[in-house]
């Protein structure tokens, strides 16, 4: 294809993904489950865990999703298994981006939906062993000037923020400076497509 805007990484893994569950969920029996995204928007995101010791043994994941979407969660399913737990819950977009030799930077927020599942399969596996929220996500400050993370930004969505303004009111981010505009929004853009309006 003459027009294919991805790297060769991201075609091997569109077209040749690594661990998709085949079969219905009972063909693989996991240890833990996440899933993320809205269906509505076009992506979702299942992901399958086996756990022994705290070490991943095995992933299976299932996605209605771009070619971006399926080659992220493709790479990570590769990338997680033989990993402890803790270390994959800080597997972040950023880290498969670069491993997939980069994605178009409009697509970028299609590789949250992997890791965002994964973290959800994790906390699944810690609630059924007793250890509910040992791990933590770590935020990134969006807004330097008031401290504002990209969880506040979470919160102000999930409470119904859906414009800069919305978010303005929700926490009074850009009020100082306003530099931070623009990641807030991509922000925004990203949740709507995890979450859905």
């Amino acid at each position: 294809m003459s027009d294919w805007l991805y790297s060769d990484t991201v075609k091997d893994h569109f077209t040749n993904p690594r661990n998709v569950l085949l079969e219905d969920e009972s063909s693989f029996p996991a240890d833990a489950r996440g899933q993320t995204g809205n269906i509505k928007c076009g992506d979702q995101m299942l992901m399958l865990l086996r756990i022994k010791d705290d070490i991943i043994t095995d992933v299976r994941w299932k996605t209605y999703g771009c070619a971006s979407a399926i080659a992220s969660t493709s790479m990570l399913s590769e990338l997680i298994k033989g990993m402890h737990i803790r270390d994959a819950y800080k597997i972040r977009p950023e880290d498969l981006v670069e491993k997939l030799g980069g994605l178009p930077s409009y697509k970028i927020h299609c590789s949250v939906l992997g890791d965002k599942a994964l973290r959800e399969a994790i906390n699944d596996y810690l609630n059924k062993t007793g250890r509910p929220g040992i791990f933590k996500e770590q935020a990134a400050v969006i807004c330097s000037c008031l401290g504002i993370t990209d969880k506040d930004i979470e919160n102000a969505f999930h409470n119904g923020a859906r414009s800069w303004e919305d978010l303005q009111q929700a926490t009074k981010i850009g009020t100082v400076c306003g530099g931070c505009r623009e990641k807030a929004l991509e922000l925004l853009h990203e949740f709507s497509h995890i979450y859905g309006n």
